[in-house]
């Protein structure tokens, strides 16, 4: 692969790799780095790439791959969930929000987070895509190898499992 090929491979798939990773972290920093190592990684690799699948899924993988090895190499300065730091620095800026309301939406989101863990696959996958990466049902399609109503059947799936979930907390 020339560099003129990896320079078009990143324009076209770097923002996908980048909003994936941040809904996966909730943190613009930790995106970026690991959207950045996700290509060096991926340049790294090329030659194994059999292309028996698209490249965004080959991409996500790594991405994937490369978020998790963060996350174990910088347990001790980042916090364990991620979300509930986003969270919480969000509600830090809005000074309205009772302290009782606070704790009742934080645990809340924990809830949620871990509904959402529980979910099996695509069905987990997808509503990450969805929710947190603010992906297109097309571009979800695209990185499972379906179409756009796969996704969006998938992801509603997905959301409906853990809106019943959730019935048994309240």
């Amino acid at each position: 692969m020339t560099v003129t090929e990896i320079e078009l491979l990143y324009k076209e798939y770097f923002q996908d790799i980048y909003l994936y990773i941040l809904g996966l972290s909730r943190n613009e920093h930790i995106a970026e780095d690991v959207a950045e190592e996700t290509f060096f990684q991926a340049i790294k690799a090329l030659p194994e790439f059999r292309g028996d699948c698209d490249v965004r899924v080959w991409l996500c993988q790594i991405a994937k791959n490369q978020f998790y090895s963060y996350l174990r190499k910088n347990k001790k300065s980042i916090p364990t969930d991620l979300s509930e730091a986003a969270y919480e620095s969000e509600l830090e800026s809005s000074q309205e929000i009772s302290i009782e309301r606070q704790l009742v939406n934080a645990e809340m989101a924990e809830i949620i987070h871990r509904e959402v863990h529980k979910l099996p696959e695509p069905y987990k996958e997808v509503f990450h895509l969805r929710v947190f990466g603010e992906l297109s049902f097309d571009k979800i399609g695209a990185i499972f190898g379906k179409n756009a109503n796969w996704a969006c059947v998938t992801y509603h799936r997905a959301k409906t499992k853990i809106q019943n979930a959730m019935e048994d907390y309240q």
